[in-house]
């Protein structure tokens, strides 16, 4: 087990993964043992695939890194919170008069910088944050730390297609704006005023192009230094505080 897991943060054991997924709990992956043959596995992948749940095949050195215990050749991870409908979120926001103010993750993995854009997220009164539900951070205790508690109350929605969530999110009248250096307009200079949702990228190559393509606007944070990006929570810090600034003259 290393440092950023605790006893909570995961479950152990064929019977009881699939006792906890029956029960609603939030799983965020599971790791299988490569080579498995029991037949109750077969169940627990059904399940899996069920309930939308990620599934990872492993060696068995690995697992038995994470914990002595009888594991059965499986080990799940608990997310720390119970994730919400987007759709759901999207209709509050509209029914209330508000105007969605949403900021979309994809694969940031790092779980202290997860914890951080969450804490800045909430902090700016933004509606929810969007997360793959593969490739992100696992939301464990660590992450919820980081957060200054922050992912106790904002809402995080999982999603298992973002190319097909960013084309939802525009047919529900947000645009959506693509914080890259791959432009040439500066992201102080673009309108992020009404229905908002910021797309931030991995923290190692950035947004993907595929949903780049869907963006309807893209802002670049300027560099004056030799060093050429920031941290990506801290670029999501800037993103979201422009846009609160903005709004907050429109409001």
């Amino acid at each position: 087990m290393n440092a950023s897991q605790s006893p909570k943060d995961y479950l152990f054991g064929i019977r009881a993964i699939m006792e906890n997924i029956h029960a609603g709990k939030e799983i965020d992956k599971i790791l299988l043992q490569k080579g498995t043959n029991n037949p109750l596995m077969k169940e627990l992948i059904q399940e899996a695939k069920k309930h939308r749940v990620p599934i990872s095949y492993v060696p068995g050195e690995k697992l038995n890194r994470i914990t002595r215990k009888n594991h059965q050749g499986a080990i799940a991870f608990v997310s720390a919170v119970q994730y919400a409908s987007l759709d759901h979120v999207i209709q509050e926001c509209y029914n209330a008069g508000k105007e969605p103010f949403i900021l979309i993750l994809d694969r940031v993995t790092d779980v202290r910088n997860f914890g951080a854009i969450a804490r800045t997220a909430e902090g700016a009164g933004m509606n929810a944050i969007v997360i793959p539900s593969r490739g992100s951070a696992a939301i464990n205790a660590d992450a919820m730390k980081t957060s200054a508690g922050a992912l106790g109350y904002i809402p995080v929605c999982r999603e298992e297609n973002l190319k097909s969530t960013l084309n939802y999110l525009r047919e529900s009248g947000i645009r959506i704006l693509a914080c890259t250096e791959k432009t040439e307009d500066l992201l102080f200079e673009v309108d992020m005023t009404g229905p908002l949702a910021i797309l931030m990228g991995s923290e190692e190559d950035g947004i993907s192009p595929e949903y780049l393509k869907l963006c309807d606007a893209r802002g670049m944070i300027p560099m004056f230094g030799n060093i050429e990006s920031l941290n990506v929570s801290v670029s999501a810090a800037i993103a979201i505080y422009e846009a609160v600034r903005q709004r907050s003259l429109t409001s």
